[in-house]
């Protein structure tokens, strides 16, 4: 069993892993229309991949960390960097990297794909099929308070040595 991490607003927390923010507005790895849940294998690369999106100035106050439980024997697919575009890292991302995601969650042949995250490309990011038959096997848990610490917004930080 692997727990996987995501953070978002505590708005969209009823079903955090419906794949509705990755429907409406796309992703790294989807485009919109598609359903996708993006989840890291670390509570760390979960907070990481959310904190670069996030304005300093207008931190949010109402975040949630939501996680669950992932059978090992749940079908996947993984992708290693070497077998991505060259320019896979790039932001915005590459258009081909939507469209792997895409033809992923068309194919349904597996319900998760795991895939090296652009921000820490030795931890992976599993993406999960939330239409695949094997979905109904992932315990969700319910989401609890996140904050990140304040030393993380700080201006102007002064080095120690």
């Amino acid at each position: 069993m692997t727990r996987v991490f995501r953070v978002l607003r505590a708005a969209y927390a009823r079903n955090p892993f419906d794949g509705e923010g990755a429907y409406r507005y796309g992703g790294r790895w989807s485009s919109p229309g598609t359903r996708l849940v993006y989840t890291s294998e670390h509570q760390s690369l979960a907070m990481l991949e959310y904190f670069v999106h996030l304005d300093p100035e207008d931190a949010p106050d109402d975040l949630v960390l939501a996680t669950a439980d992932v059978p090992d024997n749940l079908s996947r697919e993984q992708l290693h960097p070497r077998e991505l575009p060259a320019h896979w890292r790039e932001t915005p991302a590459p258009p081909a990297l939507a469209q792997i995601g895409d033809e992923f969650v068309k194919k349904a042949e597996a319900c998760l794909l795991l895939v090296a995250s652009a921000l820490a490309v030795n931890e992976n990011n599993w993406l999960i099929n939330p239409q695949h038959l094997e979905f109904r096997k992932i315990a969700v848990h319910a989401p609890e308070p996140l904050r990140y610490d304040p030393r993380m917004f700080r201006r102007g930080r002064v080095r120690k040595h």
